[in-house]
């Protein structure tokens, strides 16, 4: 059986049906969810180590027809959104109790799912940007649940500069339709390798440009990021482990990473590729600086992670750009393998740590009625399972070893030292060092230091909200101490699959 076309179909239908029986029952969405995210999570790991595959909705061969394409880069980003989905709608059903329209949220949330699940397995720029825009409208409303003004004015913000986004995108794909008259991913990589070769077609300049731009918009790349501090910690805790751990990834390094590989051509040296992928590098570089800089000096605890977000996004830009720069210049397969591998670790890692850390901070705001870490302290006593998934979570972020986090930064780092980048890999060793720094900071001001009158009344929050982080804590761990089960399966077919355009020209177009 085919799951492909289930990984949107079942979302899109959850997110219909959720309201309908809203109607007459109440608590719909509290049971239709975790049965969808549970099946879709199952879906996803199964998928692992799967063939490459193509799907052709409507029985329409591509160029033509639309296509659902499933590879090893599929796999991966899959197996990320739906099992931190899962994860998320089951904390949510204590966490959002406080709110009203939970109907409302359960199906918004399936959207949003559903929106992700279609852009990481589309075959054309086309409906990259309608899933694209399907995930992100439902993002906006999820920002601003709380209708708070705080949350009206994120939500208002991201909406905006979202928009922004929105009609970069359109104007790059239409620009990319006139020149080569087809919307198919594999169809269009192949118009431009025929027709323009290395030489640098102005037009697919200024689209790859807009397409840069518009994508790193949604993955919060410096200078695109302002949306992102203030939507992060006003949405609701399982909403901002949504958008820190794969909206950012799945609407923005995903599908810069698939138009510059597989469309663009930038693997093989076509026209621009040495400019796009220093233009990612530089991206990247301004990141890991601007978002640790600002990190560190937040006292609020979701601001920092928001703030965190950025500065890591910018590792994974980094070993994606370095490995598409050595490509584009015809350096050594072996180190742009190297550079894309520890940018695909970085990515599946930070979404692991990074949803249990924004899950964490909604544990304690739950417990505590406060999100400043000032009044925070102690919580190591009256929160013990919340404060030991805190620690695991900082100390695989923060790159301390044996955790996943520490593997994924070196590789890229070593990765960036043999690609000559000697300046670039000393800064992203450095900002290692300022990311621990705020992670101390974090453990020393919430989970040790001395009790507070509201950490002395706290209790631990229910076992719907702690299970979570201990599944995301043990995968924490479990990357940094099982790479070589997990790498082989889900990590090098990835890799192998970005780097290899021919072979996605040819899987979908056969």
């Amino acid at each position: 059986m085919n799951l492909v076309p289930l990984f949107v179909a079942v979302p899109l239908a959850a997110a219909f049906i959720i309201p309908l029986l809203g109607i007459w029952w109440k608590k719909s969405g509290e049971v239709l969810a975790p049965v969808c995210t549970a099946i879709l999570a199952i879906m996803a790991i199964v998928q692992t180590g799967a063939p490459a595959s193509v799907h052709h909705m409507g029985g329409w061969a591509p160029p033509v027809g639309i296509a659902m394409v499933s590879d090893g880069l599929s796999t991966l980003l899959l197996i990320a959104i739906n099992i931190v989905a899962f994860v998320s709608i089951i904390f949510s059903l204590k966490y959002m109790r406080v709110y009203t329209g939970l109907t409302k949220y359960y199906a918004l949330f399936m959207l949003m799912v559903a929106g992700m699940n279609g852009v990481v397995l589309s075959g054309d720029l086309f409906n990259i940007y309608v899933f694209l825009e399907i995930a992100s409208i439902a993002s906006y409303a999820l920002v601003a649940f709380g209708v708070d003004a705080e949350e009206l004015e994120a939500g208002f913000k991201y909406l905006i500069l979202g928009s922004v986004a929105s009609v970069m995108l359109l104007f790059a794909i239409g620009t990319v339709y006139a020149v080569t008259g087809s919307l198919n991913m594999a169809d269009v990589a192949r118009e431009i390798s025929v027709r323009f070769g290395t030489t640098m077609n102005p037009a697919l300049l200024l689209a790859g440009a807009m397409f840069l731009m518009g994508f790193g918009l949604k993955a919060a790349l410096v200078p695109f990021h302002a949306w992102l501090p203030d939507a992060h910690p006003s949405a609701p805790a399982p909403i901002s482990a949504m958008l820190s751990g794969v909206v950012i990834k799945s609407l923005g390094i995903y599908a810069i990473c698939r138009v510059f590989f597989h469309v663009f051509g930038v693997a093989s040296g076509a026209g621009g590729s040495i400019i796009f992928a220093n233009a990612m590098i530089a991206f990247a570089v301004l990141s890991i600086v601007l978002g640790g800089l600002l990190a560190i000096g937040q006292w609020d605890y979701k601001r920092l992670l928001a703030y965190s977000s950025i500065g890591q996004v910018g590792y994974i830009m980094l070993g994606i750009g370095v490995g598409a720069r050595v490509l584009a210049t015809g350096g050594q397969l072996s180190v742009a393998a190297l550079a894309i591998l520890g940018g695909l670790f970085h990515l599946i890692n930070h979404a692991a740590f990074k949803s249990l850390l924004f899950l964490s901070s909604g544990a304690v705001q739950h417990a505590t009625g406060t999100r400043d870490m000032k009044q925070l302290g102690g919580l190591r006593e009256s929160m013990p399972i919340t404060s030991w998934t805190i620690n695991l979570g900082t100390l695989s972020i923060a790159g301390v070893p044996p955790f996943s986090g520490f593997w994924s930064k070196l590789i890229i780092i070593i990765a960036t030292i043999k690609a000559g980048h000697y300046a670039i890999a000393a800064v992203a060793m450095a900002f290692a060092f300022v990311t621990l720094a705020y992670y101390v900071k974090v453990q020393r001001e919430v989970v040790f230091g001395s009790v507070t009158k509201l950490v002395e009344k706290a209790r631990e929050v229910p076992a719907l909200m702690y299970v979570p982080l201990i599944i995301l804590a043990i995968v924490c761990v479990g990357f940094g101490l099982l790479y070589p089960v997990f790498g082989a399966r889900i990590l090098e077919p990835a890799r192998d699959a970005l780097m290899n355009g021919t072979e996605y020209i040819q899987l979908v177009l056969g």
